[in-house]
């Protein structure tokens, strides 16, 4: 055995925090045209590929027409109860687009930061990151989170969640560790 493979048998484990594996996730689609079949839903597939690629064990995305629709998918997702719940679309300004508004009364406590820099990332693409109104917080323990509707918006949302998301699901489970 080399020195250099003796060195690293001999180190402790590093402290792993966010292990997410068999954590339960949900996903909604908020789109009344992909729900009716008009055309495909591009986001879902892409939110399911980085759930499960982090070890969350996703139901089926559910495509629902905007408005009162998504309200009643969260919640039908909450008795469930995953650790994340990930909705997109329906976070802009037309008169349908009502996502954040069905969201936030399920909200227990908003984390304001996570969208924050979710804008923020966008912003730095495109300045019309700066319009979407989503929200992000806890239900419980579980964390809930508005993602845009185009696939660009919702990889920028991704990319913020990655180094986050295990511990902060770590956190809302009532680990402590910082």
């Amino acid at each position: 055995m080399s020195s250099t493979t003796e060195s690293t048998l001999n180190m402790p484990e590093p402290h792993r925090h966010g292990e997410v594996q068999g954590r339960k996730a949900g996903v909604v689609i908020a789109s009344t045209r992909a729900a009716a079949g008009i055309y495909d839903d591009e986001t879902g597939p892409v939110i399911i590929d980085w759930l499960t690629e982090h070890g969350f064990e996703a139901f089926p995305a559910m495509v629902v027409p905007d408005g009162e629709p998504v309200g009643a998918a969260v919640r039908a997702l909450l008795t469930q109860h995953p650790a994340v719940v990930i909705t997109s679309g329906g976070t802009g300004l037309s008169p349908d687009d009502r996502t954040p508004e069905m969201t936030l009364p399920l909200l227990d406590r908003e984390i304001p930061g996570i969208m924050e820099a979710i804008r923020r990332a966008g912003a730095a693409k495109t300045p019309l990151a700066a319009l979407s109104r989503g929200y992000a917080g806890a239900s419980g323990t579980t964390f809930i989170i508005n993602l845009p509707g185009s696939p660009k918006g919702v990889m920028d949302g991704l990319s913020v969640l990655d180094p986050v998301i295990g511990h902060l699901c770590d956190q809302l489970e009532g680990g402590h560790g910082h």
